[in-house]
């Protein structure tokens, strides 16, 4: 009878190379999406069952330029009309919004007797502004 016992060997697998190549083939995947659309947003817009799109919201363009003139869609108005001129375009569209545009120079006194002019007509303000280059 032989009683001797067998000395079984262990049995390993070495895995960290695999983990290396795991790690950078991740990590190319990451910077190679992130290359390709870099200006891309993925956006899950609402869709609608009438099938029908909403109306554009009316914007008024009111300019004040460097010599304190006001124009009011490229016609040139005074202060003191600037108010009936806005309640024209308000009655075709109630829910009107007024695009100022302000030269550079012009005081915020100036700027603000449109802001005040909008809110006696209870209208949206939004000042545009210059893009950065």
């Amino acid at each position: 009878m032989n009683l001797r016992k067998r000395n079984k060997g262990t049995v390993e697998v070495n895995t960290s190379a695999l983990n290396d190549i795991m790690f950078m083939l991740m990590l190319f995947f990451l910077l190679a999406s992130a290359i390709v659309n870099p200006q891309v947003v993925k956006l899950l817009l609402p869709r609608s069952e009438s099938g029908q799109q909403s109306s554009a919201q009316k914007t008024v363009t009111v300019s004040i330029d460097e010599k304190l003139n006001y124009f009011v869609e490229k016609q040139q108005v005074t202060l003191d009309n600037l108010k009936s001129t806005v309640e024209t375009y308000q009655k075709a569209s109630p829910d009107l919004t007024i695009v100022l545009y302000v030269a550079r120079g012009v005081s915020i006194e100036n700027t603000m007797q449109v802001f005040d002019v909008a809110n006696q007509l209870k209208l949206k303000v939004v000042l545009a502004v210059e893009p950065k280059k």
